[in-house]
């Protein structure tokens, strides 16, 4: 029996379903285009695992990012994102050029994009040189020095540092001195290093994440000028050291902190040598024998929601200003991070936890909003995306993705069938809807079945009932890579004039 409201069904004649068939790929098409260019918030967050209310993958309790969860209703959640390297150098390096670090030849955090590929333009270049008032605050680059040119930008504030006590003078040469807090480590583990400490600062010190989200809403609510904009606002949190005031930690009482999905006993026992040679378990052993587990989960996850409670303040700027009908708001993080996961303390891994990330598009009347899609997607595309959204000229250089606009006018459309992830050079991993397979330098291999085994627990590489879907995916993988290029200690830096030169042997 029919529904009372549901419509009822109409034949259309063959002639006319061509008409109605452009008809509604036209309005697709406007529907994501305003009369005058859109704004871009481009929002970058670190070392955001996909732990948030909105796309939980691996923690069993209460995760609290209202105002992440909040965009993602309002715009697409990708709930299958991947960063082209599980790592921040590389990673922003590759999505601010739209090219893999593969074709970069960047696979650390020790190698500057600009002197090695002074003719590649960058993201906010491009939207600079094409018309648009650009600016930002934060990390949007990597986030010591030599990585973010100022010429790229009209204006922009680094972060200045909450624990210049922690950051040496040679790679944060603009920093702040200030002496560490009387008790510190602040954790409380026998360690002095910002990587393993965390908790609240005392009330005399600042933290640099509301200094940047400062920056960006006064710029929101400011902004009188003739050109569209392109505002990045690069969040710290919850990058390490992992302080955030104690209301935050308050969200999440000791005895509430549950133990990660992905953690069992044995789990590397399935793995290839290469595989077991970049995991790390000093961090985790220490923290687990030091009986400090559950705090370090903790901090984590009140720095994830210090990091939401900024960019809620951002989007209620941006609301509340006159550019709020006409802003395009990207939402990525850099990559993420493993508690334990395959005895894993840290990122640079290539399995879900390093590389799995929450990305969220939305845009001015973007259909079917609060819609999801699990299709395939790297951070990647967010060049090509929003050149193409906001209508400029293609750059003078090779993309190594595509635009996410066929995905954003419909969540279920066709998309490619896997995304690559690079970790050092000759290793990537292939992640499709339902696995992920990684090929090593040196020929190891690992297969995970995502529909069985959402925590990569078994891997099935060696399967013989595997290889038709090894065969399948091995066709994604990267055959040709770039050598490294010259390290930092391969220049001359001086951060005041903000130029490279080669050194001379």
């Amino acid at each position: 029996m029919q529904h009372p409201l549901a419509f009822p069904s109409v034949i259309i004649p063959r002639p006319m379903r061509t008409f109605y068939l452009a008809l509604l790929t036209y309005w697709l098409n406007i529907s994501l285009t305003s009369a005058t260019q859109p704004n871009v918030l481009f929002l970058v967050v670190d070392d955001l695992r996909a732990w948030t209310g909105c796309l939980n993958k691996g923690y069993p309790g209460e995760i609290f990012t209202p105002n992440i969860d909040q965009l993602a209703k309002q715009g697409r959640l990708f709930t299958n994102a991947h960063v082209p390297s599980p790592k921040c150098g590389p990673c922003r390096a590759s999505v601010l050029t739209g090219q893999l670090p593969s074709q970069l030849g960047i696979y650390g955090n020790g190698q500057w994009l600009h002197p090695n590929h002074p003719n590649l333009t960058s993201l906010p270049k491009h939207f600079k040189q094409n018309g648009y008032h650009t600016v930002g605050a934060g990390k949007i680059t990597h986030h010591t020095a030599g990585f973010n040119p100022p010429n790229e930008w009209h204006d922009f504030q680094e972060i200045e540092w909450e624990d210049p006590w922690d950051r040496p003078k040679s790679t944060y040469p603009n920093k702040t001195q200030r002496p560490a807090p009387e008790i510190y480590p602040i954790s409380g583990l026998n360690q002095r290093h910002h990587e393993l400490d965390w908790g609240s600062l005392p009330h005399t010190y600042e933290y640099h994440d509301p200094k940047t989200t400062n920056y960006a809403k006064h710029f929101l609510s400011n902004y009188q000028g003739n050109k569209p904009f392109f505002l990045a606002c690069g969040i710290f949190r919850p990058h390490l050291p992992w302080y955030a005031p104690k209301e935050y930690f308050d969200l999440y009482p000791l005895d509430k902190i549950r133990i990660p999905l992905g953690l069992k006993p044995n789990d590397r026992d399935d793995l290839p040598p290469s595989a077991k040679r970049i995991t790390h378990s000093k961090h985790f052993d220490l923290i687990s024998q030091s009986a400090k587990y559950k705090q370090a989960i903790q901090a984590y996850l009140a720095s994830i929601s210090f990091a939401d409670a900024q960019i809620g303040r951002v989007l209620t700027a941006l609301k509340a200003s006159k550019h709020h009908k006409n802003t395009i708001i990207v939402l990525w993080s850099d990559h993420g991070w493993h508690h334990g996961e395959k005895n894993h303390w840290h990122k640079w891994t290539l399995w879900e936890n390093a590389t799995q990330i929450p990305l969220i598009i939305a845009a001015p009347e973007l259909p079917q909003p609060g819609i999801s899609t699990d299709a395939p997607v790297s951070a990647l595309s967010l060049y090509p995306t929003l050149v193409d959204l906001c209508r400029l000229p293609m750059p003078n250089q090779s993309f190594d993705e595509e635009s996410l606009r066929p995905l954003l006018e419909n969540p279920s459309a066709p998309w490619k069938h896997a995304v690559v992830i690079q970790h050092a050079r000759g290793s990537c991993a292939v992640r499709s809807r339902n696995h992920r397979y990684i090929l090593y330098a040196n020929g190891d291999e690992e297969l995970y079945d995502h529909t069985k085994d959402p925590y990569e627990w078994t891997n099935k590489a060696h399967e013989p009932s595997s290889k038709p879907v090894i065969n399948k995916l091995k066709k994604f993988a990267t055959t040709q890579w770039h050598d490294n290029v010259p390290s930092k200690n391969a220049f001359h830096f001086d951060p005041h004039s903000y130029t490279w030169k080669r050194k001379t042997n």
